[in-house]
């Protein structure tokens, strides 16, 4: 066995004591030490900028120092830290914080629903929240979604890896085209593209033949996440809004990966000017700490007292920290920041995309940007998109991780590389971050002239 201390060391033994189904340090084979703001530092001293953070859990980096000395002064205090679903000042000041940021249609009429600690509860919640208040039983969501791993959660995902060897998951779950301008499902992109979705939506809804019965929910990710970083366009997400009401069937809306400010506005639905029935919530809202809640209109709230529960509802380190996120980051100076960050992403990856021939589609809103990797040597589709490529988008991370930067992969194939760093990170680290991952991929692209 290597010496202890190093990487090698401890990577060896988690390989001999965990699961088979874990997956960063296959990428990533490092043990980490110690972490600050955008940096991480490994057991050997070597240091990374971090544009995974938590899959976008660390809304403010690692280590945030207002939300560290809320969370050390809560520690030191007495204050009760497990609380099952009991309140306290602490959980009532995060659930005034959460209801003060929602739509005025909302806020007023809004109830919380605290879950076990991952986005996955908050999903299989939601679900069962829909069912029990419409009493129906199906339920409607997107190509390329994700909602968790859970047997409901994964059950409305799109992603099939996860899902192939797995029986017998919740029944009744039809998925729908979502728009994707440079791969349609429909073949035609643009406009074209979306106005063939949105009508595809509601002509299926609306056909007494089209085989799905009025279902309990419809569920959808405004920007999805790990099915390649795909923004839902304006129109489509108004189109399911328009076409829910008018149908009496509730819109859940999943900001656990896109929300909490990461598109450039508290919640990425926010673009659309639409409001849902239910909102997921997760990651970034425990302020580093596991939490996730479901938010919803209080016209649902028919379910009875225990039809959903979890031991680790009440993490109240989580709402604290939590609080101080939430706070900060719906300021609307920080938002435009995230905005004008997200502007210098673009802006520096058209540039790359016009220089290089891997990169087949860059897309996103704030700083959660997606780039796509494409093998330019085989042959286009009929729209002209060349194939999504998982390995050109591999042997990108790798050059990005030897030259000392952390991002993860998503979408089809695992051809989308995602930017989920942290919202306050600095002008200067986002730039070597970019400088890293240009030099990357202009080094994996001579490979492919």
């Amino acid at each position: 066995m290597s010496e202890k201390g190093t990487n090698q060391y401890y990577i060896t033994r988690q390989d001999s004591t965990e699961s088979n189904a874990r997956s960063y340090p296959r990428k990533f084979p490092f043990a980490l030490a110690k972490a600050k703001g955008s940096w991480v530092e490994d057991v050997e001293g070597n240091k990374y900028l971090d544009f995974l953070c938590g899959a976008g859990t660390l809304a403010l980096g690692h280590n945030d120092d207002e939300v560290n000395q809320a969370m050390v002064e809560m520690l030191t205090s007495d204050a009760p830290l497990h609380t099952l679903d009991l309140t306290t000042p602490v959980k009532d000041a995060f659930v005034d914080t959460v209801l003060s940021l929602l739509p005025l249609e909302l806020k007023d009429n809004a109830k919380i629903q605290f879950c076990s600690p991952s986005g996955t509860d908050a999903t299989d919640a939601a679900i069962k929240l829909c069912k029990t208040a419409t009493g129906r039983t199906g339920v409607i969501a997107f190509q390329g979604g994700y909602h968790g791993m859970g047997h409901g959660a994964l059950a409305c995902t799109g992603n099939l890896n996860a899902k192939n060897k797995v029986n017998g998951l919740m029944p009744e779950v039809h998925f729908f085209p979502y728009p994707y301008s440079y791969r349609c499902p429909f073949g035609l992109g643009g406009e074209a593209g979306i106005d063939a979705a949105c009508s595809f939506f509601e002509r299926t809804l609306k056909d007494p033949e089209s085989g799905i019965p009025k279902p309990a929910c419809v569920i959808i990710e405004p920007i999805q996440g790990e099915g390649g970083v795909i923004p839902a366009p304006e129109k489509f997400l108004q189109t399911i809004r328009r076409v829910t009401q008018e149908l009496d069937i509730p819109l859940i809306v999943d900001e656990i990966q896109c929300g909490i400010g990461r598109s450039g506005k508290m919640f990425a639905f926010e673009y659309a000017g639409i409001v849902p029935d239910v909102i997921l919530c997760s990651k970034a809202i425990g302020g580093s700490q596991p939490l996730s809640i479901v938010i919803y209109n209080k016209k649902l709230d028919t379910w009875t007292p225990g039809a959903h529960a979890g031991t680790f509802r009440g993490n109240q380190l989580a709402m604290k920290a939590g609080t101080i996120v939430l706070q900060r980051v719906s300021k609307p100076e920080f938002l435009a920041e995230v905005v004008r960050k997200g502007e210098i992403i673009h802006k520096r990856m058209e540039a790359l995309k016009n220089k290089v021939r891997i990169i087949g589609d860059i897309r996103g809103k704030g700083m959660m940007f997606g780039t796509e990797f494409v093998n330019p040597n085989e042959k286009p589709d009929m729209l002209g998109s060349y194939p999504a490529s998982g390995e050109i988008s591999a042997a990108v991370q790798k050059k990005c991780f030897e030259k000392g930067l952390i991002v993860e992969k998503g979408g089809r194939f695992g051809s989308v590389m995602r930017c989920l760093g942290a919202l306050n990170t600095s002008e200067k680290d986002l730039n070597t971050a970019l400088d890293i991952f240009e030099q990357s991929i202009i080094e994996v692209d001579k490979l492919y002239r």
